[in-house]
Order: structure tokens, then sequence, then C-alpha cells
């Protein structure tokens, strides 16, 4: 029969066991720059997850601009906070694009919202970037693919970029220091409950 003292011996050792793995993985982490994020994935909590992120660098005292696509024109507590903290908001004015169902209408709103991406992409002073819901721009043929590769492969070394949405590209996924796929296991929209303010949006 194993005694307290031996559990506690137990744990101590396997703890120990994980404490030089992690350490070991931290001494092997010396390269120094900016990431590339991607949060792809069919469940909730992608911009969600995207926003902590840059609430986080602000905490930290960096400097963050976001892009929003396709929910630019919603009211949300995220843009509602973060930009009396100093985060620059762009966003596409057209909203959803199967609200609008006009192609031509929604690549020019989109384009609009990539030149001042690109821009963004350029700036040495902004540490942390978010562009929300970019994968379906790429997916729709809104925004050339070619084009966004291009710009990130150009940014800024010490600057980190965060692209969320569904179904992002394979080219993408590729490039990213970090890919998060968010699963739909359950979500309270497929039962009937509305958007609850303060906790979707």
């Amino acid at each position: 029969m194993r005694t307290d003292d031996d559990k506690q011996q137990r744990h101590k050792a396997r703890q120990e066991k994980v404490k030089q793995q992690v350490d070991a993985k931290i001494a092997a982490a010396t390269e120094v720059k900016g990431l590339l994020l991607i949060i792809t994935g069919n469940g909730k909590g992608k911009s969600t997850s995207g926003f902590g992120t840059v609430a986080r660098a602000v905490g930290h005292g960096l400097k963050c601009s976001v892009a929003q696509f396709i929910k630019g024109t919603w009211d949300n507590g995220e843009r509602n906070l973060l930009e009396k903290l100093g985060v620059e908001f762009q966003v596409m004015a057209t909203g959803f694009t199967w609200e609008t169902q006009n192609k031509q209408s929604d690549t020019e709103a989109a384009q609009l919202v990539w030149q001042e991406c690109k821009r963004m992409l350029q700036d040495e002073s902004i540490d942390v970037v978010l562009f929300d819901e970019l994968t379906y721009m790429v997916n729709y043929g809104y925004v050339e693919l070619d084009e966004v590769v291009e710009a990130l492969n150009k940014r800024p070394k010490m600057q980190s970029v965060i692209i969320t949405g569904r179904a992002a590209h394979r080219t993408l996924i590729e490039m990213a220091d970090t890919v998060s796929e968010v699963k739909n296991v359950k979500h309270a929209f497929e039962s009937g409950v509305k958007a609850l303010k303060g906790v979707d949006w």
C-alpha cells in the first residue's frame, strides 16, 4: 500500500521530468522575431482569440492595429474597448457578404481595407496587427493570395501578425509560425439562442 510520502515522491519525480523537458525547449528557443499566427477552424472564438492577443500586447505597451473584414459594421465590445486604448481600427464598410450579395461592391470594400493592411505591414512602429476574417477575403477572391504572401514576407522583422477566419489557405498555414484550429463542439446559436451582448460580440 502506497503511503502519502510515496505518492508525493512519485508526483515530485514526474514534475521534475516535465520541468526538465520544458526547460530544454525554452533553452533551445533562441530566435527572436515577429510571429505569424493563424487562427482557423469551424468553431466559435477565432476573433475572440485574436482580440485577446491584441489586448495582451496593449497591456505590455505595444502598438497594435486591427483590420476587420465581414463583421466591421457590427457594434462589438472589443472595438469599443481597444479604440479607447489607442488601437487603430480599419473596417470593411459592407458587413457580411451574404447580406450584400454584391461581389463588385464587396470586392471594392475589401480592397479599401486591404490597402490599409498593406500600410500596416510596412509600418515598423506597429508591433502587432490583427487581420480579422481575412481568410474569407482570400477564399472569395476579393484579395489576391499572392499579394497577401508578399506583404507578409516583406513586413518588419519584429512585427507579429494574427490572421483569423475559417478555411485558412494552405499556403498561409505553411508559412505561419503558429496555427490553431478552433473546433465546433457545441454552439448555442444552433439551439436557437440569440447572440448575447458582451459574450458573443
